[in-house]
């Protein structure tokens, strides 16, 4: 009687995804696109200005081999040059900057930097890509979509900023690694949702509110209760004292997030000022200061009339911390945008926002 024939031994799930076809974009396997635009190694300094640079003219003058690029959501710059060449260059353009009466901020030097520009790949390969990986990274993101809606409540926002982190990515992958470009992406993705905390707050808020949550999370998992006071310091390795002087930190971001609740006054209740021929002067300067304060606050408050999903239908945190700060602080805009770690653009846009609210607001005022 002859052997019985084994019958074959089913596929594994693993077995299944490692035979699975490679992706084709514009024609051209994933891997042969890669290959065409490598990663390459160079030396880049980082900088922000405290106003926007004449980016034709310092494209103009740059040395030979030396490009520039602008991130214009972060106000950063970027100057690529070299391998070997990061400390000239950062001389050259502090050089530059002050001879044009620009200040730098946050200037730094990093060498060995590994980039590829998304325009050295096919422009089909890199179409295809996009539209394939967009869609799966809003799917990937849907975990972290409470944290994006509180920085991009409209849906265009999102789906723009999609795509410029895919983008980011295609620009930061590093083929030779082994890593699929799909999973360097997700890991990716959840870094780059929390830097909207960064940018819209400053970072160092934003990054005090994440530990200060993820500890009491940990706490919460670990016995069952939130934390006392001390309890959290100990576990964070903090004095009550640094843990009490962040938390004030937090309470102030909460604060600005929630501006709508600030919103009353000069629409819904009388406020009765002094006769200022009988008032001193002082009392009158407070009067004023507290109108103008109030109507600063309520041009930043979110509108009514916006839909939830829409910016304006959001409180505009930045733009309110950037004038009060400048107003009643006594903070410059390039101090304030070392200490929230954000570029004096970005702050100028949200500034721009209030501003043209507080005209209406003090013009009703003055009726």
């Amino acid at each position: 009687m002859p052997d019985r024939i084994p019958s074959p031994t089913p596929p594994t799930p693993d077995d299944r995804i490692r035979s699975r076809e490679p992706l084709v974009f514009g024609g051209l396997p994933e891997a042969e696109g890669w290959a065409l635009a490598p990663i390459t190694p160079r030396d880049r300094v980082h900088f922000r200005v405290d106003r926007e640079l004449p980016l034709d003219e310092f494209r103009r003058v740059l040395p030979d081999g030396v490009t520039v690029s602008y991130d214009q959501g972060d106000g950063l710059y970027r100057v690529d040059g070299a391998c070997g060449s990061a400390a000239v260059l950062a001389d050259w353009v502090k050089a530059w900057c002050t001879g044009q009466g620009i200040t730098t901020v946050g200037l730094r030097a990093e060498t060995g930097v590994r980039r590829r520009a998304p325009r050295d790949l096919p422009p089909e390969f890199l179409a295809d890509l996009c539209r394939h990986y967009g869609p799966v990274s809003l799917k990937r993101l849907q975990r972290n979509m409470s944290t994006i809606r509180l920085h991009l409540p409209d849906p265009d926002d999102l789906g723009q900023q999609v795509f410029e982190w895919v983008l980011k990515a295609v620009a930061q992958y590093d083929e030779t690694k082994s890593v699929p470009f799909g999973a360097f992406l997700a890991t990716q993705l959840s870094k780059w949702v929390h830097d909207l905390g960064r940018n819209a707050h400053g970072r160092t808020a934003a990054d005090t509110e994440h530990k200060q949550q993820k500890a009491i999370a940990a706490f919460m998992a670990e016995y069952q209760r939130r934390p006392s006071e001390k309890e959290l310091a100990a576990y964070m390795g903090q004095s009550v004292a640094t843990l009490r002087r962040n938390s004030q930190t937090v309470a102030t971001l909460n604060g600005l997030r929630n501006l709508q609740s600030l919103d009353g006054a000069p629409d819904a209740t009388e406020i009765l000022l002094p006769d200022s021929s009988e008032a001193p002067d002082e009392i009158m300067g407070e009067a004023e200061q507290t109108l103008l304060s109030h109507a600063l606050t309520a041009a930043c408050a979110p509108d009514p009339a916006a839909r939830p999903d829409q910016r304006a239908g959001q409180p505009n945190v930045l733009g309110w911390a950037t004038w009060y700060l400048t107003t009643w602080g006594g903070q410059t805009k390039t101090q304030l945008s070392s200490d929230l770690n954000t570029s004096v653009r970005n702050m100028n846009v949200y500034a721009d926002r209030v501003e043209k609210a507080l005209k209406h607001r003090l013009a009703e005022l003055a009726e």
